[in-house]
């Protein structure tokens, strides 16, 4: 595979993970104890540090974005453990996991083809 089809999976897991997360704390699941704008700002903002230059494939932002992306699967992990319906924090799992290694995998791939 070619860093071009690690960043595609790198992009399909930040797409679906930022759907995902808008999605479950506005309208499948919104939070009780506190405004959804609030949750909202504390959940989704860390993807967006580095969206510019993780959608201009620049290697250092997709190297911050995989390491952005681990909070997102330990949160997935326990909530996966704890919930009854496991589904919305097993999609974060999985999302976060595509992310994480199509960033990490783009970024290693992108170095030697450079030097190629």
């Amino acid at each position: 595979m070619t860093a071009r089809h690690y960043y595609a999976i790198a992009l399909t897991g930040y797409f679906g993970l930022f759907i995902l997360l808008m999605l479950w704390n506005t309208v499948l699941s919104p939070p009780e104890q506190l405004p959804v704008a609030l949750a909202l700002i504390a959940i989704v903002s860390p993807l967006l540090f580095v969206l510019l230059g993780f959608l201009n494939g620049k290697t250092k932002s997709c190297s911050w974005m995989a390491y952005i992306s681990m909070p997102y699967f330990i949160h997935g992990c326990i909530e996966t453990y704890v919930r009854i319906d496991p589904l919305l924090p097993a999609l974060e799992v999985v999302f976060s996991l595509m992310l994480f290694f199509g960033a990490s995998l783009f970024v290693r791939h992108s170095s030697r083809e450079q030097q190629a």
